[in-house]
This record gives structure tokens, C-alpha cells and sequence, in this order.
């Protein structure tokens, strides 16, 4: 990786606990750590703060080296902004002295001096109308949209965000994740998500960082280790691929959007998109059948040419194929789940030149709400 990426390698023990995890990460977008309570990833978040130390350690961000072995550069030296599971605000300021706490000296950034302002961090988190709310006054995801503000307000190098939203109902973390979906848009910032959600990685993450018992199994893209059929998230029974799309046309008569990702088109009911605006779907391989002929009526719009590009068995009944999109099979990889039979009634095989039937394609950040076609 280049010196422009973030780079963690912790080695050591924490009581009974054991860390050896090494990754790499881009210096831009959402990296997510992702894996069952207990593996390390709030560890290894620490690490990176500067907030637990290791003597085994490495880190450096943009190359900026935080850690070198027992070379340790102490946590208030780091350029990072941290958001945990729990706002903690402080309850006698408002939620304006509650951001501004986190600013160089208390005050708002001059503007046009290239850093993140505080207009800029109010509109992108939507806080005008709570400024001077006391932090009592507020919901459960207008605090934490308040404590993602005070962070970014610190100026980080790297933002850190620990569950952010693990103590938040459903509803509220649904109000809450459009927000972190334009900060994701909005701002080069590359940010450490953790979490153990899947679903909350699938809308937010680019890169993915697969933790096991204290170790990393596995990281890269995120639609990579989605697609990977000896990883777990594949043949998970609620597998997914997130793709990036952009909006390539608009269709008003039946409001539906044309989305193009890598080798194919997607057709999907969905408020008016500009041209070029970009989208994520996300695909279950639940979602997806297979035939060997694209002809006849369906209700269904979206049927791809794909390849087969591998196949293996999920118990004694069914199939995960990994299928590439696109005739010349050059595009983005998709999952479905057939069952054994029909598999073999269709005399399927890897390699062979098929169709995908997509059934439900769900967007976000437009619209995280699934659309079927049947």
C-alpha cells in the first residue's frame, strides 16, 4: 500500500485476551471492522486512538506513523476524532458549545482555510433547528448526530466511530444512517466503522476488515469478500452484494430509474435521480434465480446475462453460485442460492452462459425500502 493508506498491525495480550491483527485500509471512504462480539474490533480501535497501547504495535495514517514498536505517540497527539457507542454530551451546554467544544480553541473555523466547517458539519449532519437545545432535549439519534459533529469539528486525520448506533432502536437507527451516508458522500475523510450489523456495513463501508477471535481473516473491497463463497458472508443465509451504481436515466410514466453498475442495468422504482448521481444497491443471492433462456413474459424487469463463475454446495440442497455480470462476463459479481434440483434439472455448470432473474433490488442511501417485481 502506499504511504497515502492507514496501516495497523497490534500485537499482544489484554488480560485472557489475545490481539494479533494486521490490516490495511484506504486513506478514503468507510473501512468496516466487522465480526462477532468479542473478536477485537473495539481493541484494535483503541489501538489506533492511541488510547490502549501495546509494546507489539504499528500504525501510521497518511503516513504519519502514530506507533513504531515502543516509538508511541500518546492519544491527544493523534489527529483522530472518536465517536462511541454513547454520545456523552455534556449536559449543561448546548448542542452549538457541544460542537464548538471540539473545534480548535472552542470556535468555529475561519471559512476558505481548508478545513471541515462548522456550517459545513451543521447542514451535512442536519443540527440548524437543535443549536441551542440542551442535550436532554434531545432523541437518541439527534445525540449522536451531535457527537459525529463534535468529532469532525476536532479537524481528525481519521475519524473513528465505535457502534455507533448499537444503542439506538431500529427506527432511530434508520433516521440516523442518511446522515452518515452523506458524511460518507460529502467528505474525503476515511473513517474506521465498527460493528458487528451487517446490515449497517452493506450501506455504509467500501473496504471490509473480517475479525475472529482477535485476529483479521481477511480484508479488502467489501463486494469482493460479499462474493467470496469461502468466506461466511457469502453463504451466510441472508448473503448479499452491495454495488455501486449511478443513475442513468429516468423513466416518470412508471417511476422507475435506470441504475447502471459494472456490466449491467438495473430497472428499479425509486424517486427522480439526476444523471450520474451515484446509488448503492444491495442484492441477496436469495433474490436471485437463473435460467437458461431469456425469453417470455415476466413480471420481473431486471433478467442479466451472467457467467457462472463458480458453484458450491450449501448443505445437501442447495447451490451458492458466484455469477459475473455482463455478456462478455467483465462486470460485478453477483450471489445466488438455487436449490440442488433445479440446479440440476437446468443442467447448470460453472462457466456456462446463463440468465439472472433479479427479483428485489433494494437502494440506499435514495431509498433503503426493498422493490419486488413479482
Amino acid at each position: 500500500m502506499s504511504s497515502g493508506g492507514i496501516r495497523a498491525a497490534f500485537r499482544g495480550r489484554l488480560g485472557r485476551f489475545a490481539l494479533d491483527a494486521a490490516f490495511d485500509a484506504p486513506a478514503t471512504g468507510v473501512t468496516g471492522l466487522f465480526g462477532p462480539s468479542g473478536c477485537g474490533k473495539t481493541t484494535i480501535l483503541r489501538c489506533v486512538a492511541g488510547l490502549t497501547r501495546l509494546d507489539e504495535g504499528y500504525c501510521a495514517v497518511n503516513g504519519e506513523v502514530w506507533q513504531d514498536g515502543r516509538r508511541f505517540r500518546p492519544a491527544h497527539r493523534r489527529a483522530i476524532g472518536y465517536v462511541f457507542q454513547e454520545a456523552s454530551l455534556f449536559p449543561h451546554l448546548s448542542v452549538r458549545r457541544n460542537l464548538l467544544y471540539g473545534a480548535p480553541g472552542g470556535v468555529p473555523p475561519a471559512a476558505g482555510t481548508g478545513v471541515i466547517g462548522f456550517d459545513e458539519v451543521v447542514a451535512l449532519l442536519g443540527l440548524a433547528r437543535l443549536l441551542d437545545r440542551a442535550p436532554q432535549h434531545l432523541s437518541g439519534g439527534e445525540r449522536q448526530r451531535v457527537a459525529v459533529g463534535r468529532a469532525l469539528l476536532s479537524q481528525p486525520k481519521l475519524l473513528l466511530m465505535d457502534e455507533p448506533l448499537s444503542a439506538l432502536d431500529r427506527q432511530t437507527k434508520e433516521e440516523i444512517l442518511p446522515f452518515l451516508e452523506r458524511l460518507h458522500a460529502s467528505l474525503s475523510l476515511p473513517i474506521l466503522y465498527v460493528s458487528h450489523d451487517m446490515a449497517e456495513v452493506e450501506r455504509l463501508a467500501d473496504h471490509l476488515v473480517l475479525m475472529e477471535a482477535g485476529r483479521v481473516r481477511t480484508s479488502g473491497p467489501l463486494n469482493a469478500l460479499q462474493s467470496d463463497p469461502t468466506l461466511p458472508l457469502a453463504t451466510s443465509r441472508d448473503a448479499s452484494v452491495s454495488l455501486e451504481a449511478v443513475v442513468a436515466d429516468y423513466d416518470p410514466a412508471y417511476g422507475l430509474v435506470a441504475l447502471e453498475v459494472g456490466g449491467a442495468r438495473f430497472i428499479v422504482p425509486s424517486a427522480p435521480g439526476a444523471r450520474g448521481e451515484k446509488r448503492r444497491v444491495r442484492i441477496a443471492a436469495g433474490d436471485v434465480s437463473l435460467t437458461r433462456e431469456a425469453g417470455g413474459s415476466s413480471t420481473i424487469l431486471n433478467i442479466l446475462p451472467v457467467r457462472i463463475e463458480s458453484a458450491s454446495r450449501l448443505g445437501d440442497n442447495e447451490i451458492l453460485a458466484v455469477l459475473k455480470l455482463g455478456p462478455d462476463a467483465a462486470g460485478a459479481r453477483l450471489l445466488a442460492r438455487v436449490t440442488r434440483k433445479s440446479w440440476e434439472r437446468l443442467g447448470l455448470t460453472q462457466d456456462m452462459d446463463v440468465f439472472a432473474q433479479v427479483k428485489s433490488v433494494a437502494l440506499a442511501p435514495s431509498s433503503s425500502v426493498s422493490s419486488r417485481f413479482e
